[in-house]
């Protein structure tokens, strides 16, 4: 039996978005962000609510401010005590795993999409995913970007700006493009 775009989307795989699967669930991803976009400060029971309906799961604890976007929603895991401030987006085409008491500044970029570096893959509209993985306690500055396949460990600060191309271990303070170990937690 052909696996169906998702799976190879989840697979790692050359996949095409496009297709009416596909399709249809980033419809629904977009008409629960368009409503979480626009709800207020005191609306945080309708905003958990949508949440947890948009993501695969949702810790206890969750704030996001809008506006936030992502691409279906579905293959995202947040713990509790998320914080992501205002703008971030996660390109959720493979799984994101997001740790208890992760802190996102604003216009964190998290992107398990890529598209393949050959030009005649590329132009037959294929793209690729790879998951990617935020530990405990973790804090990301304003405007990084984490690249596809990248875990990040427990207890790790990740500095503004940085460009993430690389896992970066637990305990340690991490920053630059790309980003690279600045110190170690003791």
């Amino acid at each position: 039996m052909e696996r169906t775009e998702k799976q190879k989307m989840l697979a790692g795989e050359l996949y095409l978005a496009d297709e009416p699967e596909l399709a249809s669930e980033n419809k629904r991803a977009s008409r629960l962000l368009r409503m979480y976009n626009a709800t207020t400060e005191e609306q945080q029971e309708q905003r958990k609510q949508i949440l947890q309906e948009l993501f695969k799961k949702v810790g206890e604890k969750i704030s996001i401010v809008p506006p936030f976007h992502c691409d279906y929603g579905s293959n995202i895991s947040a713990g509790n005590g998320l914080y992501m401030n205002y703008g971030c987006v996660i390109l959720d085409c493979n799984t994101v795993e997001i740790g208890d008491n992760v802190l996102c500044a604003p216009y964190v970029q998290i992107y398990t999409a890529y598209h393949p570096i050959e030009p005649e893959i590329r132009l037959s509209g294929r793209e690729l995913a790879a998951p990617i993985k935020i530990g405990n306690n973790v804090w990301i500055g304003g405007s990084a970007i984490i690249c596809p396949g990248i875990t990040i460990g427990d207890n790790t600060t990740i500095g503004a700006g940085s460009v993430v191309v690389k896992s970066i271990p637990a305990n340690v303070v991490a920053a630059g493009n790309p980003c690279r170990i600045i110190r170690h937690l003791s």
